[in-house]
């Protein structure tokens, strides 16, 4: 069976309930024309993949990387086995609906978009309608294992996380303010909360600083990748800084951001009684990260930003890897 495409161009449609790049959007409305059918040869291999791609795998690996050492710092120790696999399951399934009702609501300006074109609702490979209803029942299954597996606050912050992704993040801010990636970090930054409250059943201060750690490390590594994808985010007039602003100007607010990181990963040694190891790592890396923000004021190419945004995942990997090591040793 072919697949059909539909012929009018993209648009986006202010109306009341239903604004794009205004006040508000409603997850129901079809605001753009997108595969009216999806392939019916597609081998039962395709579909699961394409349904695991709606999660965006690689952003829930980069969310967990932060989840399991903070379980580490908050037990002093290593956690049961169980607790581990049952945090990650849950922090896993919740990610993965957010993200999926994320690019349902994006489906429009990715089919625009070089970079996210290929995405399954986009693409065709799964309907939009089959994408809301799978991306509703993931996150209702993590907010239902969560509070049986580890318990009900874990279970309330990671549903909070996902509400605030969906409608501060995606249906309001990402169209309206180049302050979307600031303000919608929040909620890339709940699974420290989350994997402490796993182990504590409460939080403390400790959690709310790594909260802050990745709530500052998020604009750094999104403007980074957005220089270079400038272009496409200008097409579906979406204000990310690099659109709004000059390079030099993103640049700036680079290297401000990575300062006020490091900092914050400083002060987190003290605060958590992390030893010297994990002290050391802060300071080496966050060097690091500031001298790439350095060279990206100079230049501020898509070259030297991608290296940058590179940077920025290993930053944060090799970072919770310490601070994982520094509390067993």
């Amino acid at each position: 069976m072919t697949r059909a495409y539909a012929t009018e161009a993209v648009r986006l449609e202010c109306r009341k309930g239903a604004v794009l790049g205004c006040a508000e959007v409603s997850l129901t409305d079809s605001v753009t024309a997108v595969p009216a059918t999806v392939r019916a040869d597609r081998t039962w291999r395709q579909t699961v993949g394409s349904y695991v791609a709606l999660t965006k795998p690689r952003i829930i690996e980069l969310l967990l990387v932060t989840t399991v050492p903070t379980m580490i710092v908050a037990e002093r120790g290593l956690p049961s086995l169980w607790l581990m696999t049952a945090t990650v399951i849950g922090g896993t399934l919740a990610a993965g609906g957010a993200n999926a009702i994320n690019m349902y609501v994006d489906r429009d300006i990715d089919q625009v978009m070089d970079r996210t074109k290929k995405r399954p609702i986009a693409s065709g490979a799964v309907s939009p309608r089959s994408a809301l209803v799978f991306a509703i029942t993931i996150e209702a299954a993590a907010f239902a294992f969560l509070w049986a597996a580890v318990n009900l606050l874990s279970a309330g912050l990671a549903l909070g996380a996902c509400l605030f992704y969906v409608f501060v993040y995606t249906l309001w801010l990402k169209r309206t303010s180049k302050n979307n990636i600031v303000i919608g970090g929040a909620a890339g930054a709940a699974p420290v909360l989350i994997g402490w409250s796993a182990v504590t059943n409460s939080l403390a201060w400790p959690p709310v600083i790594l909260f802050a750690v990745i709530f500052i490390w998020t604009p750094p590594h999104f403007w980074s990748l957005a220089i270079k994808y400038r272009e496409d985010y200008a097409k579906v007039d979406v204000p990310m800084l690099p659109v709004v602003a000059s390079l030099r100007t993103t640049a700036v607010s680079i290297f401000r951001y990575t300062l006020a990181l490091v900092a914050l990963t400083v002060a987190f040694a003290p605060v958590a009684d992390m030893g010297g190891l994990y002290l050391a790592s802060a300071i080496v890396l966050g060097g690091v990260f500031i001298w790439y923000s350095v060279r990206l004021m100079r230049d501020a190419s898509p070259a030297v930003a991608m290296r940058l945004f590179g940077w920025s995942i290993t930053y944060l990997t090799l970072l919770f890897g310490a601070m994982a090591v520094d509390r067993l040793l």
